[in-house]
């Protein structure tokens, strides 16, 4: 028998298959429901999971022991959720002003790091730059924060959406909302980015040239986890697609992150649930080796 949320199509004789990543038994548990909409999962250095119900101005946080509660409310409405090296949290806006900010903690006292923008997801680099998706624009944006500057790191993509860096934060890639590529880019020491290529590809729904390319994470080993139309897409560090993790309801799934003590639960904002599931691979923290 199949273990819960294997699809038919998968790699089974890979060095990378979904059996060397999901537990037998272990299926999606739901956390928490009620939400407008979940979105921006992201998991800090003591392994506590954060997300956003973007249209009630909320984030949440889910403490180790996987018991919710409400983190900061009556702010920003946020679609996306990264820490960065300075322990802050970072977070693009949608309303009342889209902009890029960063979330002082404990004092949760907000700076403004960019305006007149369109952010939708980011991602902050163990050197501190911050990147994030313009999904209109197709672009990514690139934000060197001492400096106290943007600069566009890359253009041209096709909805950008979701972003990640690997493991060692030497590359960044990029989904695709309304095409079928993850693109990945090498990023340089002064945090721009080059040779960009498509290099992973997303599963469509059947007749559909979209694959609805959202949020996603990386865990230890190198894999890639994006979630898309079909569900969490998982590709090994070479681009490979795995297989993919069914939803773990048949709704929107748009972002997933690692949490828990050592990092063993993956997460899924799934509309208005959230759920998690232990698997074998711990997820990977960028800013130090130990935990």
């Amino acid at each position: 028998m199949m273990p819960v949320g294997f699809l038919n199509a998968q790699n089974l004789t890979g060095d990378e298959a979904l059996s060397k990543v999901l537990i037998e038994g272990e299926g999606w548990q739901e956390i928490a429901s009620g939400f407008g909409m979940t979105d921006g999962a992201c998991g800090d250095a003591e392994g506590n999971l954060y997300f956003s119900d973007l249209p009630k101005a909320a984030i949440h946080r889910v403490a180790r022991d996987g018991k919710v509660s409400v983190f900061m409310e009556g702010g920003p409405k946020i679609s996306g959720l990264k820490f960065g090296p300075d322990g802050r949290l970072y977070a693009c806006t949608q309303a009342p002003k889209k902009q890029v900010v960063a979330i002082t903690l404990p004092s949760k006292e907000i700076t403004v790091l960019a305006d007149n923008v369109q952010p939708n997801d980011l991602i902050v680099s163990p050197k501190g730059f911050v990147y994030f998706t313009e999904t209109g624009k197709g672009q990514v944006t690139g934000i060197d924060v001492k400096a106290g500057n943007t600069f566009t790191a890359a253009t041209k993509l096709n909805a950008p959406n979701g972003i990640a860096l690997s493991p060692d934060g030497g590359t960044l890639a990029v989904s695709e909302y309304r095409g079928s590529n993850v693109w990945t880019f090498r990023v340089k020491a002064d945090g721009t980015l080059d040779a960009g290529a498509p290099y992973m590809t997303l599963r469509t729904p059947i007749g559909k040239p979209e694959s609805a390319g959202d949020g996603m994470t990386v865990d230890a080993m190198g894999r890639y986890y994006v979630t898309s139309a079909l569900g969490i897409q998982m590709f090994d560090s070479t681009g490979r697609l795995s297989g993919v993790i069914a939803r773990p309801q048949n709704k929107g799934t748009v972002s997933c992150a690692f949490g828990g003590p050592k990092l063993e639960y993956l997460y899924a904002c799934s509309s208005d649930k959230l759920y998690r599931r232990k698997i074998q691979t711990p997820g990977a923290w960028l800013f130090s080796k130990e935990r």
